[in-house]
């Protein structure tokens, strides 16, 4: 999943794609460099990040899905917590919802899945995006946030959303201290057992430069590449990313070394 940030204050690349043209333009460099899913958003949600406006993240983002739609094979997804942003962006061509709310943003994001009918990432956070880093605590962060995937995923089935059409990503960063995105990734196999394919995005994050004196956003990908890799072995199938040629190419050379002798 090649990420497309068509905002002014994402973490890493906040306005460098933030014109439709730039990002129409970086959405196919991405599709040309083996992503499989452009995953295009127009709201930060890194820690500190204002809600913006559903007009203006409708006037970010749905002109770059209608330039995308029908000219690429690649699977589009819409990166938003508001239901009538993805409702939008399914009428303009994306075929995935990715809500870092997991469908809590508002009282219709379950009604609105439902009638979709979309595959839907649903994300665990602790706290909105102004609060989640103040003090995140968990009594075990793995078990803690499997259990509250696993109310997420009753909670859309009781909806009339099958288990089939959900995607669970454990949220590296969104409310977590150093320690816990450490244990979650090193214990992101325990995931599978909700029965829902499992999405990694930890790509250029904060915990990565907390491992290496404060490199900043552009300097982390040795970082987002380990963390890759350790996700690739321990069953993730969805891998959000900044770099995707790079990190193809890792993800090729593991299950390559992987497949001798079995």
């Amino acid at each position: 999943m090649g990420i497309v940030n068509v905002t002014p204050d994402s973490f890493s690349d906040g306005g460098e794609f933030l014109s439709t043209n730039k990002a129409v333009a970086h959405a196919f460099l991405q599709a040309d460099l083996g992503a499989d899913i452009l995953d295009i958003g127009g709201e930060s949600t890194r820690p500190g990040a204002e809600e913006v406006p559903a007009a203006e993240e409708y006037a970010r983002v749905i002109p770059v899905i209608e330039a995308l739609a029908g000219r690429t094979d690649k699977l589009i997804s819409i990166d938003t917590r508001k239901p009538e942003i993805a409702e939008a962006a399914k009428k303009a061509g994306a075929h995935i919802w990715n809500d870092v709310s997991a469908l809590t943003f508002t009282d219709e994001s379950l009604a609105t899945a439902k009638r979709l009918n979309m595959p839907v990432v649903l994300m665990h956070a602790q706290g909105s995006p102004q609060t989640m880093q103040n003090d995140p605590h968990y009594s075990d962060v793995v078990q803690d946030v499997k259990l509250w995937l696993a109310r997420r995923i009753h909670a859309c089935e009781k909806k009339g959303i099958p288990r089939e059409k959900l995607i669970i990503d454990p949220g590296i960063g969104f409310g977590k201290s150093l320690d816990h995105n450490l244990a979650l990734l090193n214990g992101f196999g325990e995931f599978r057992d909700l029965g829902c394919p499992v999405m990694l995005g930890a790509s250029r994050k904060r915990f990565i430069s907390m491992l290496d004196d404060g490199a900043g956003a552009d300097e982390r990908l040795g970082g987002s590449i380990a963390a890759v890799l350790a996700g690739a072995a321990r069953g993730v199938s969805i891998f959000r990313v900044h770099e995707v040629a790079e990190s193809r190419q890792a993800l090729a050379t593991y299950s390559a070394i992987k497949s001798v002798n079995q």
